[in-house]
């Protein structure tokens, strides 16, 4: 059965560029106590669309949006997976935090290894996009709340390193219920309507392995963006 929610950007003859939706997974869990609906499997919900097997090369978490390739056969794998391997792609999201960020800023703080526990070096660049500050109180300190709608790309591809970055710069990701600030979260659900995590694979860029020309594709603005654009009075 063909997924309605997913879309295709682009195909080739090696790969495929898909827009995720938040909420799906990019491939089956494996814990089986994890286990997802398959129909919430872009693995599988993009296999079906194509009637063919098609091969992860990068992950996004289940509650990032946004664009996410998949290559059509092994070597086609091969290749991306060598370009990621190789710091050559070029992944820029978009998100929003909690406070007022920098201009622009680079995050150079290690974090713990998803696999061996140990740390490992990670590095994250951002600029400010725009800036908000609502008239709802949470706790006692402030009389409003503030929040910044920034530009991130990741120079490293560590676990969940966007969400874990932010939080340790006191600026957690707004709808992120493991790294992020729940008196907040709350506030962007209850009062403004926007639940779910604030994070959106926005544009990938990468010299095209064939055809050796630059590739770029951008993920469209879905509903949840669309409030937090209007939110922030950034143009659609």
């Amino acid at each position: 059965m063909v997924n309605s929610q997913i879309h295709i950007l682009y195909q080739d003859k090696n790969f495929i560029v898909v827009d995720k939706p938040a909420g799906f997974h990019v491939h089956p869990h494996d814990q089986i106590r994890c286990q997802v609906p398959r129909e919430k499997v872009c693995l599988y919900a993009v296999r079906d669309m194509l009637k063919q097997r098609i091969y992860p090369v990068h992950r996004l978490d289940a509650g990032t949006s946004g664009v996410l390739l998949f290559a059509l056969s092994p070597d086609s794998a091969r290749a991306l997976c060598q370009l990621f391997s190789k710091r050559e792609i070029k992944k820029t999201y978009h998100a929003v935090v909690r406070g007022f960020v920098p201009t622009e800023a680079q995050i150079n703080l290690e974090l713990p290894s998803d696999s061996s526990g140990g740390l490992v070096d990670a590095q994250t660049s951002y600029r400010r996009l725009a800036t908000v500050d609502l008239p709802f109180a949470v706790g006692k300190k402030f009389s409003s709340s503030r929040y910044s709608l920034v530009e991130v790309c990741p120079l490293t591809g560590r676990w969940h390193q966007i969400r874990r970055h932010f939080n340790r710069i006191s600026h957690p990701l707004l709808g992120d219920g493991e790294h992020g600030d729940t008196r907040h979260n709350q506030v962007f659900r209850e009062k403004l309507g926007i639940s779910g995590l604030c994070l959106k694979a926005q544009r990938i860029e990468f010299l095209h392995p064939w055809t050796r020309e630059a590739f770029s594709i951008e993920s469209p603005t879905c509903d949840r963006w669309k409030q937090i654009r209007n939110l922030f009075k950034v143009p659609l």
